[in-house]
């Protein structure tokens, strides 16, 4: 091949992919509008709801800050893990306002048992979300969801 060829990744995901596959795909895009496009490609509820907790500043996560003690779930893909898609609806328990009669013992073993459950790419996202660190793996911004996702309403979560 010569230095002049270019090899063009595919911007095809399989159905239902990994929320980490969907942003990853969205970082390697170059600009804002394929970054949009491929945003409302992929778009679905658990998404919505990590990029929700990432970038709405009235979403206060009830976890401790900082690294999370577990066991990753490393198994060949396709074998033993659950994913965000599945498991996404049980994320109000870890943010103010949804289940705040957790104790805060209680809620972290949920958290670490999520989190062993999941594929470790996955896994990598959620203790990411949960401190609102999205941008420091993915380059995604908060301008870029509110343009793809003009539905989603911001504010007054918490």
């Amino acid at each position: 091949m010569t230095s002049s060829a270019k090899t063009k990744t595919s911007n095809k995901l399989p159905p239902n992919p990994f929320i980490f596959e969907i942003l990853g795909l969205v970082s390697k895009q170059r600009s804002r509008a394929k970054k949009i496009e491929v945003l409302k490609e992929y778009a679905c509820d658990p998404l919505k709801a990590i990029l929700i907790w990432n970038f709405d500043d009235t979403v206060h996560s009830m976890l401790p800050e900082g690294e999370v003690p577990y066991e990753r779930n490393d198994v060949p893909v396709g074998t033993d893990h659950t994913s965000l898609r599945k498991e996404w609806q049980n994320l109000y328990h870890f943010v103010k306002g949804g289940n705040d009669s957790l104790s805060k013992t209680r809620r972290e073993s949920m958290f670490i048992q999520i989190l062993e459950g999941l594929h470790p790419n996955e896994a990598q996202i959620l203790t990411l979300v949960k401190d609102k660190k999205l941008e420091a793996m993915y380059k995604i911004s908060r301008p870029i969801v509110e343009e793809a996702y003009p539905d989603i309403s911001w504010g007054g979560r918490s």
